[in-house]
């Protein structure tokens, strides 16, 4: 009987085993009957919740941790901060800073936080776009003494922030601690610097940090150089850079360098070197990947206006076993839509779902917008009604010109129609619609119209869009 008792450890097996996370839950609140009262393992706890964290599914999972905080206040297992560095990372995944920053002083996990948490937490909030100051709060109110991540994340902020000055600060600060900067410290540096415009500093950076430090620059460190370079159009340094690389035994090639590459090509008119990168990518045995293609075809479309060649680029994905994604698929319907080839873009977005990918709300707002610019509103109308079926809106100023390309027509039955529909997606502003009616439709048709978008503005927070 002993034998068949169902423990924690079959519980763990089990849900190891269960792909589904409402079925792991199920398992989890209800394990198989037990002659004694069931105890969970930590091991339980930790699959469960890193599933529900998986899947989102974040009020289960909250509910998991409460139970977990209960059994950790008596004599329960105590989790380890790995299982809470995971529940803050989902939250930040998920884009939700508050939930990140609770979960953070979470009483399920009674244990001191160490630089481990606060990295991650820092490392959350920085994917949810926070702000350096709300970074320099969270270290402040933790009371945990930083190490180089820590730094390193601050610094990021602070670059992305464009402030290259409070990056340099956070540097020194974290010199005056005694704390030894890593390649990170340092490619984050050499990033921000590049994307300052100050290639002089950031190749001074390179050199200070292997002469002074004993750090060796990795493919990050270059690729940012190299597309400073090719920002201030030296796309003869870059590729100089390539090939300092290339004699460095300690670095890789990798698709990711030549695709920094591609498009500074066309852009200074040297499509013919292109194909010596790709043939030298073969050479190498460096297979090209998206973003070696999505260089290519923006270059063949913006800046050789080539489709033939861009569709070309296309099929060699195909062959190649290289997916094209929605940006590949956008940045053909964003030249053809600019080259008033509207015609073309719209078969090639029907072809998309065919072809793997299906179009996303850029595709469909570049589509719109390309068909208004040529003033062709009933075909821009059928591409509004697939967008508001599937919950997409077209962008403020789309929609503006679109409601007064069709008020120029004085298609009053459809302007009503539109008008409802931009209405249903939060795509047009109520000051919007009565500029355009004025002067269009009649007392009675207005007075309908009205009653219609009070109707949708109670049910869709119309008055709340941008």
């Amino acid at each position: 009987m002993a034998r068949n008792k169902f423990s924690s450890y079959h519980l763990a097996a089990a849900l190891r085993r269960e792909l589904d996370p409402a079925a792991a839950l199920r398992l989890f609140l209800n394990p198989p009957a037990s002659a004694t009262p069931f105890r969970y393992s930590l091991r339980c706890y930790d699959l469960i919740i890193c599933r529900l964290a998986a899947a989102r599914l974040f009020p289960a999972m909250e509910s998991i941790l409460s139970r977990l905080a209960s059994s950790s206040s008596s004599s329960g297992p105590r989790p380890r901060e790995q299982l809470l560095c995971r529940v803050i990372s989902a939250y930040g995944r998920a884009r939700l800073p508050a939930a990140a920053r609770r979960a953070f002083t979470h009483p399920a996990f009674p244990g001191r936080r160490t630089a481990r948490a606060l990295n991650t937490l820092l490392h959350a909030l920085l994917d949810c776009r926070a702000p350096l100051r709300d970074l320099l709060v969270v270290c402040h109110d933790a009371g945990i003494p930083p190490d180089a991540c820590t730094y390193n994340i601050l610094m990021r902020a602070a670059a992305a922030s464009g402030s290259v000055d409070h990056a340099r600060q956070l540097f020194d600060e974290m010199l005056r601690r005694g704390i030894a900067p890593t390649v990170v410290t340092f490619g984050t540096l050499v990033a921000a610097l590049c994307d300052a415009g100050q290639l002089e500093d950031a190749f001074d950076m390179k050199e200070v940090m292997v002469r002074q430090y004993d750090v060796l620059p990795n493919a990050y460190v270059y690729t940012s150089l190299m597309k400073g370079l090719c920002e201030k159009g030296d796309v003869d340094a870059a590729l100089r850079l390539k090939e300092e690389m290339a004699g460095k035994a300690d670095l890789v090639l990798d698709s990711a360098v030549y695709a920094t590459l591609v498009r500074p090509l066309f852009r200074v008119g040297r499509k013919g070197a292109v194909v010596g990168l790709l043939e030298e990518m073969k050479g190498r045995g460096i297979v090209a990947d998206r973003a070696v293609y999505n260089a290519m075809l923006a270059g063949f479309c913006k800046d050789e206006k080539d489709f033939g060649g861009a569709f070309a680029v296309l099929d060699d994905m195909r062959k190649n076993g290289c997916k094209a994604d929605a940006v590949s698929y956008n940045t053909l319907v964003a030249g053809l839509c600019k080259l008033g080839r509207w015609r073309d873009a719209s078969e090639l977005v029907e072809d998309m779902p065919r072809r793997g990918c299906h179009p996303d709300v850029v595709t469909y707002r570049m589509l719109f917008d390309g068909m208004c610019a040529a003033g062709e509103f009933l075909e821009a109308n059928q591409v509004l009604d697939e967008m508001v079926f599937k919950g997409f809106a077209p962008s403020k100023d789309g929609a503006q010109k679109f409601v007064e390309g069709i008020e120029r027509e004085g298609d009053v039955v459809l302007l009503e129609s539109v008008l409802c529909r931009l209405a249903k997606v939060n795509a047009l502003v109520s000051s919007g619609w009565e500029k355009a009616v004025s002067g269009v439709l009649n007392e009675a048709t207005e007075l309908r119209l009205e009653k219609q978008l009070d109707s949708l503005r109670n049910h869709s927070g119309f008055d709340q869009c941008n």
